[in-house]
């Protein structure tokens, strides 16, 4: 097929850009298990189909519990997770010490997983456009979509740049903005946005090997082999879709950055270097929206995956695969469920 992206700034500079660019099942959804599995290969195996390295590295994952509830949520969702195929089992405070001699030694229990990892999330863009120019797609960056008018036959898409594209199929792939690109076709779709805070730090020597987090959610690590730490967790800056992230809240950098100590007391030896932003999508049941956009045939809509940085590149296949007729490793998630639903309240 003849293939046109068009991106309202450069390749991969919003979500994808600036992610954890964390390959964990620890943090995936259940039901998303089976996708991360395949998508965590295919970062590994990125230089064969994408053409580039990313920085993949495979490594093994802790997932810690500090607190009698945490043990409980640990325990609980491991157990939903190994049910969904990952390969999660329960350990005692000893043997995850003697992985990781790291560690805080007043945690309660831990989560292992011995397939788990990390990628440069700012090389995705770099790949991913060598790729799709070599791969004969045009590509328009600085061309943001205003309007879509669908004919009988074909879209006719309008850019900001006042280009005019037309267009036997459509795919709208543009995660948190997912909302109103979705509003040009006259579909109702809420997406939530959450403005996630990342912090790294300068360069400092080994003191994590693994990819560590809290069974709580509040706490992701890693460090790259440079010796930058990378701190996540989710906690939350202010922004919106329309003007990004503005501003972090100093409050959430600073318990994120004490309880990324309190599990790794070594961190205290390092400064922050930088701080910045990420944009996640989330639907109203926290599922992906992927398949057919219901009501305007030959367009398709992929985005709001939990963890979506893991699965995206197989998502991306499963959605292509459908396109063309193929038929499906595993099954996609149909959009029409969540058209007028709202987002609930937290």
């Amino acid at each position: 097929m003849k293939v046109v992206l068009l991106d309202r700034g450069e390749i991969c500079r919003e979500a994808s850009g600036v992610n954890a660019g964390t390959l964990t099942l620890h943090m995936t959804r259940a039901a998303l298990i089976p996708y991360a599995q395949a998508g965590r290969q295919m970062w590994l195996d990125a230089p064969d189909w994408l053409g580039q390295d990313v920085g993949a590295v495979a490594t093994e994952g802790l997932s810690l519990a500090f607190t009698e509830a945490e043990c409980e949520l640990l325990e609980k969702r491991a157990a939903i997770r190994r049910e969904h195929g990952a390969d999660i089992r329960i350990i005692d405070p000893s043997h995850a010490c003697a992985i990781e001699p790291g560690l805080d030694p007043g945690l309660l229990k831990a989560a292992y997983c011995e397939t788990d990892g990390y990628a440069a999330a700012y090389l995705t863009g770099r790949a991913f456009r060598s790729a799709l120019v070599r791969a004969g797609v045009t590509v328009l960056v600085n061309h943001g979509v205003e309007k879509i008018d669908k004919g009988n036959a074909q879209f006719s898409i309008y850019a900001s740049s006042s280009e005019r594209i037309q267009a036997r199929r459509l795919i709208l792939s543009g995660g948190v903005w997912l909302e109103s690109m979705l509003a040009l076709l006259g579909v109702d779709i809420r997406v939530k946005c959450l403005i996630n805070q990342l912090v790294i730090t300068e360069r400092m020597r080994p003191v994590m090997r693994t990819v560590i987090s809290i069974a709580n959610g509040l706490l992701s690590l890693k460090q790259f082999p440079n010796g930058t730490v990378l701190i996540g967790g989710g906690w939350q800056g202010g922004g919106d879709p329309q003007r990004g992230g503005v501003e972090t809240i100093p409050d959430n950098l600073i318990g994120n950055m004490r309880l990324a100590q309190w599990t790794v007391p070594a961190l205290a030896e390092g400064r922050v270097a930088r701080v910045w932003l990420g944009l996640e999508a989330e639907t109203a049941d926290a599922l992906p929206v992927i398949g057919a956009v219901p009501g305007v045939p030959d367009a398709y809509v992929i985005g709001s995956v939990h963890s979506g940085y893991t699965s995206g590149p197989y998502m991306g296949k499963l959605l292509a695969d459908n396109i063309l007729g193929h038929e499906l490793e595993l099954p996609l998630f149909d959009p029409a469920r969540l058209v007028g639903r709202p987002i609930p309240e937290h």
